[in-house]
This record gives structure tokens, C-alpha cells and sequence, in this order.
């Protein structure tokens, strides 16, 4: 296995990183003066930007301790608390990067809403998928987990979200493909997906549950089916 894929090969799970998420904030925070401080508790992660586009527009404030070379943060103002909101963090490998940063911060939960494409239909699009399993068609999560096909879902956190989401008829809880790949989806490889009975196909959600397994940190994935994979048009 090692010799055919090396992605797999020198993989010490149990060891640390030489390299955190604390020290690289630590120099952002002096290069660009950014005052400590702590993040908002709740995050989103908004791959596709349009959360986080329509706050930048709206004139919401820009988290003063945010302090990521890549990515911005913007508050949601709620009432019962004020989220962050990242965006534009497209695929598995920047997603997993802003989380470690995000939960570095003093994040507490982390939902990522991500636009999917539709593998068996659960309704007609747009609906909301919430991601229980994801498979590991992906690269990062192999630096956090060893080789298995899935990455999961807290189950504590599965119960907590479909306890609040109940009655809610458009969210549905079921499993996704991630691929690091878009546009080498061929008829194989989605053949396979449904033959595993997923429901939708998207780029980060394995890799973050991977992340917050293995770092103990609570993440939520959901997959936004805005599309069908048909060929045709």
C-alpha cells in the first residue's frame, strides 16, 4: 500500500507537529500589528463566499483579532451570540488550515457550509445535506488520520445537530464524497459514490472531520446541493 501511494508512507499520528497554528499567529499578530485577543466562539467556514461577500457589502465589522495572513473574518451579529465568518477557503487543505487557525484563536464549534453537487436526490436543489460521513477521496486527512474510507461525524454532535434541526424539512443527514479533484469526477468514480449511497459530492468535509477528530475540536459539516452531476447541461 505504502509503495503505491506515498502519500501514506512517514506518518506518525501520535507525534506533534514541529510547525502550529500558534506560533504562525504569534508572528502574524506582530507583523501586522494585530492586537490579542480572541476569535468569536461560533465560526463558519463559507467556502463559496457569499455569507461572507454580502457581510463585507452590509458593512459588518471585520474581527479586530483575527490575525490570518490568507483569510478575513466578519462578525455575524446574532442574538443570542456573534459568529465569524471566513470565506472563500475552497478545498481541504485550506479549509483544514483556517480551522487549526480558527480553534488556535479561541473558537469553541465550527460549522462549515459548503455548495455540493447532488449524487442521489433527496429533494429537488437547493436543500442542505448534513454531513454524518464523508469519504476520504482527499489528501489532508491522511496527514491527520490513518487510511480508513471515511472521515465521521462526532456522533454527539450528529444527535445534538439533528435534535435542533428536526422538522426541518430541508436538511436531511446523510454521507458525501470529498474530492480534492472537481473536474475529475469521472462516471467511475460517481458510480462508486452511489453505489455507497451518498448523497452529495463537495471538497472539505472529510478532511475537517479528520482534523477534529484528531484534535478534539467540534466541527459540522453541511453540504448546500445546489447541482445536479448529470452531464447534461
Amino acid at each position: 500500500m505504502g509503495r503505491m501511494s506515498p502519500i501514506l508512507n512517514h506518518k506518525h499520528f501520535d507525534r506533534p507537529s514541529v510547525f502550529s497554528p500558534e506560533g504562525l499567529l504569534r508572528e502574524a499578530r506582530r507583523q501586522k500589528a494585530v492586537p490579542t485577543g480572541s476569535v468569536s466562539e461560533i465560526c463558519v467556514l463559507d467556502p463559496d463566499g457569499d455569507l461572507w461577500r454580502q457581510l463585507r457589502a452590509g458593512g459588518a465589522r471585520r474581527h479586530p483579532h483575527w490575525a490570518c495572513y490568507h483569510t478575513e473574518m466578519f462578525e455575524l451579529a446574532h442574538p443570542t451570540a456573534t459568529i465569524g465568518v471566513v470565506g472563500c477557503a475552497v478545498g481541504a487543505s485550506f479549509a483544514v488550515l483556517v480551522a487549526e487557525e480558527m480553534f488556535a484563536s479561541g473558537c469553541r464549534l465550527l460549522v462549515s457550509v459548503t455548495s455540493a453537487g447532488q449524487l442521489h436526490p433527496a429533494g429537488d436543489p437547493p436543500y442542505f445535506v448534513l454531513i454524518d460521513r464523508a469519504l476520504r477521496d482527499e489528501g489532508t486527512s491522511y496527514h491527520y488520520l490513518p487510511p480508513a474510507a471515511y472521515a465521521h461525524l462526532s456522533p454527539s454532535l450528529r444527535d445534538i445537530a439533528q435534535s435542533v434541526l428536526s422538522g426541518e424539512p430541508r436538511v436531511v443527514p446523510g454521507g458525501a464524497w470529498t474530492t480534492d479533484a472537481p473536474f475529475r469526477e469521472t462516471a467511475e468514480a460517481i458510480a462508486f459514490a452511489r453505489s455507497e449511497g451518498l448523497l452529495a459530492v463537495e471538497m472539505e468535509a472529510a478532511a475537517l472531520y479528520a482534523f477534529a477528530q484528531a484534535k478534539d475540536c467540534p466541527v459540522i459539516c453541511f453540504a448546500r446541493v445546489t447541482n445536479v452531476i448529470d452531464g447534461n447541461g
